[in-house]
C-alpha cells in the first residue's frame, strides 16, 4: 500500500473556498492561507449564536500501546463516511506539534484513506498558531525576567517562578538551564527550564476560551511566579495580557482544510494530552456545531485520560455534550494488553486476546456507567487480525452493553466506515445519562479521588503533606472550584505504565501540583511526566526530505 504522503499527494484537492461555500460561510469571515487553507474569523461565532447546536460525536480510545489504535484516522473516516450516507458532518481536530512530527509519535492528520490534507502543511508550520502560542509564552518569560533586572518592584522570589520558556521541538537539552550569565547587563542569573510550546498554559488558555474578550481575560490570570510572601504573581501585574491578546488575535481563528474526500475540518489548537486537557480549541468546536448537524471530534489519548478531561474540562467550560462516543480499538492493542509480545501480532491469539479485552470492558464501564454516554466499539482492522479474533471483539463489546462496527477506513476511506456511521446515528438515539465525573464544588482532594476511584479503579490517593498544603493553598486563594487535570501515563488506568489491561489494588501518589489558574484548572502530576520531551535514538526526521521540485517524502 502506498505511504500516507504519497495518498495525500495524489488526491485532488479542491479550494478551500468550496469548502466554506459547504457550511455557508460568507467572504467577510474567510482569511485565505492560499488555496487550500483559511481561517475563520472567531467573531462568526457570535454570528451563529441563533444556530442549533450539532450533534456531537467524541472519539477516544483504548489505552495507546506500541501497536497502534488509529483514533484521529477513524476520526477523519467516520465524518467521511457520515457525510456519504447524507448528514451534514464537520470533524473538529487538533493541530500537530513539531516535537512528535520530527520525533517517533508522527503527525495528527489521520492515515491512509482517511486524511485531512494538505497533509504536509498541517503537519509542518500550517498557519503559524504554535509560532504564535510559542512566541506569547516567550514574550512574558522576557517580561516576567525584565521587570526582575528592573528592579523587582513586585518583590518575586527568583527561586519561585513557575513560568518556563517554550519551543516547539523535542529538546531534552533545554528542560534544566541557567540563563542570565555573563555579567550584570545580561539579566539576573537563575535558574530555568523550557517546555514543549503544547505544554505552555499558553496554549490551554487559547484553547479553553471561548471569544476573544474572555482569552485575554484569561492570559491575565495565569500564575508566572511567587513572591517572597508566597503571593502569586499574575500575567496582569506584569500589564502583559494585551500584547500577549495581539500575539494571539490571528492564531485565534479557526484554521479550516478538507479530508481526502472534501469533508470540512476544523484544525485548531493541540494542547499536551498529559498536563493540559489534550483537545482542540473551544472556538473550533462550537463554529463546527454551528455549521453542520454533525459534529466529529477526538481527545488525547486514551478514555481513562483524553474522554475524562474533554467531559469534566473542555464541556464545562463550552456549555457541551457529546450525543455519543466512539471508542477505537484493534486487536493488537488488545493482545499487548494480554502480554503478547510485538514479533507475534501478526499470530493469531486468542488467548492473549482474552486476557487483554478486559482493559476494553473497563473503557465501555466508564463511559457508559461514569461519564453516562451511549457507546459505539470501533475496531480499526489490521491485515493479520483474524475472523475469530475480530468477532470475539465484537461479542465482548456487545455484552458489556455497547454496539461495535468494523472500521476499514484506513483501506477503504469512507466506504470502510458506513456501517460505523449508521451505527453512531442510532446511538445518538439512544438514552444520554450525560455526567460530570466530579461535583465543581466538592474540595481539590475529592475531586482527584473521584476520577482515581471511579475511572482509574484505584483503591486510594496518596497525596503528601507538602501537597495538601499546596491544595489548601490554592482553595485559599479561590480556586477550589476549578476542575481537577490529572497528569499520569497514558498506557495505564493505574500511574504505573507497566500495568497493563485493568488493574487492581493499586493507589494512585500525586507528586506535584501547580494551579493554571487562566486556563482554569489544577494540574495534579503522577508520575513521571515530561513537559519537554527528548527525541529517540532514530528521529522521524531522519526519513525526510526534499527534492529538487520541492516535493516533500518520508513524513510518513
Amino acid at each position: 500500500m502506498k505511504s500516507d504522503i504519497q495518498i495525500a499527494q495524489e488526491v485532488k484537492m479542491v479550494h478551500i473556498e468550496e469548502i466554506s461555500k459547504k457550511l455557508g460561510i460568507n467572504d467577510k469571515d474567510i482569511d485565505m492561507y492560499g488555496k487550500y487553507k483559511a481561517k475563520i474569523n472567531s467573531n462568526l461565532l457570535q454570528q451563529l449564536d441563533n444556530n442549533d447546536n450539532s450533534k456531537l460525536v467524541l472519539v477516544t480510545a483504548i489505552n495507546p500501546t506500541s501497536a497502534g489504535e488509529g483514533k484521529t484516522t477513524t476520526t477523519v473516516g467516520l465524518g467521511d463516511a457520515l457525510n456519504r450516507i447524507g448528514k451534514k458532518t464537520v470533524i473538529a481536530l487538533r493541530e500537530p506539534s513539531l516535537g512528535p512530527v520530527f520525533g517517533v509519535k508522527g503527525g495528527a492528520a489521520g492515515g491512509g484513506y482517511s486524511q485531512v490534507v494538505p497533509m504536509e502543511d498541517i503537519n509542518l508550520h500550517f498557519t503559524g498558531d504554535l509560532h504564535a502560542i510559542g512566541t506569547a509564552n516567550n514574550l512574558l518569560a522576557a517580561l516576567l525576567d525584565n521587570h526582575i533586572y528592573q528592579g523587582n518592584k513586585l518583590n518575586i522570589d527568583t527561586r519561585r517562578i513557575t513560568w518556563k520558556r517554550a519551543v516547539d521541538m523535542n529538546d531534552r537539552q533545554l528542560r534544566y538551564i541557567t540563563n542570565g550569565l555573563g555579567g550584570r547587563l545580561n539579566g539576573v542569573p537563575r535558574e530555568d527550564g523550557f517546555d514543549i510550546t503544547v505544554a505552555s498554559e499558553v496554549m490551554a488558555v487559547f484553547c479553553l476560551s471561548n471569544s476573544l474578550k474572555e482569552l485575554k481575560e484569561n492570559l491575565s490570570n495565569m500564575v508566572v511566579a511567587y513572591t517572597f510572601d508566597n503571593d502569586p504573581i499574575y500575567t496582569k501585574d506584569l500589564n502583559a495580557q494585551g500584547a500577549l491578546t495581539a500575539l494571539l488575535k490571528d492564531a485565534f481563528s479557526p484554521n479550516l482544510v478538507q479530508t481526502l474526500e472534501k469533508t470540512p475540518a476544523f484544525i485548531h489548537g493541540g494542547p499536551f494530552a498529559n498536563i493540559a486537557h489534550g483537545c482542540n480549541s473551544i472556538v473550533a468546536t462550537k463554529m463546527a456545531m454551528k455549521l453542520a448537524d454533525i459534529t466529529v471530534t477526538e481527545a488525547g489519548f486514551g478514555a481513562d485520560l483524553g474522554a475524562e478531561k474533554f467531559i469534566d474540562i473542555k464541556c464545562r467550560k463550552a456549555g457541551i455534550k457529546p450525543d455519543c462516543v466512539v471508542l477505537v480499538a484493534t486487536v493488537r492493542a488488545l493482545k499487548l494488553n494480554g502480554g503478547c509480545d510485538k514479533k507475534e501480532l501478526g499470530v493469531e491469539g486468542l488467548s492473549y486476546l482474552e486476557k487483554g479485552i478486559v482493559n476494553l470492558e473497563r473503557h465501555i464501564d466508564n463511559i457508559k456507567n461514569v461519564y453516562g454516554l451511549p457507546v459505539v466499539v470501533a475496531v480499526n482492522r489490521f491485515p493479520t487480525d483474524t475472523d475469530d479474533e475480530l468477532n470475539y471483539v465484537f461479542n465482548k463489546a456487545k455484552e458489556k452493553g455497547a454496539r461495535a462496527s468494523l472500521s476499514e477506513v484506513f483501506t477503504k476511506g469512507s466506504e470502510g466506515g458506513v456501517d460505523l456511521a449508521n451505527q453512531v446515528i442510532e446511538a445518538m438515539e439512544e438514552k444520554n445519562n450525560f455526567n460530570f465525573v466530579y461535583d465543581s464544588n466538592k474540595g481539590l482532594l475529592e475531586k482527584i479521588e473521584a476520577v482515581a476511584k471511579k475511572v482509574y479503579r484505584a483503591d486510594n490517593v496518596n497525596a503528601s503533606p507538602l501537597v495538601m498544603k499546596k491544595l489548601n493553598k490554592f482553595e485559599d486563594l479561590g480556586y477550589g472550584n476549578l476542575p481537577i487535570c490529572i497528569a499520569k501515563t497514558q498506557t495505564s488506568f493505574s500511574d504505573n505504565a507497566k500495568l497493563l489491561g485493568a488493574p487492581e489494588n493499586f493507589d494512585i501518589t500525586i507528586k506535584e501540583v501547580k494551579l493554571s489558574a487562566g486556563a482554569g484548572f489544577i494540574v495534579v502530576i503522577t508520575g513521571n511526566i515530561m513537559t519537554m520531551p527528548g527525541l529517540p535514538k532514530k528521529p522521524s526526521s531522519e526519513n525526510i526530505d526534499v527534492d529538487e521540485n520541492g516535493m516533500i517524502t518520508g513524513l510518513f
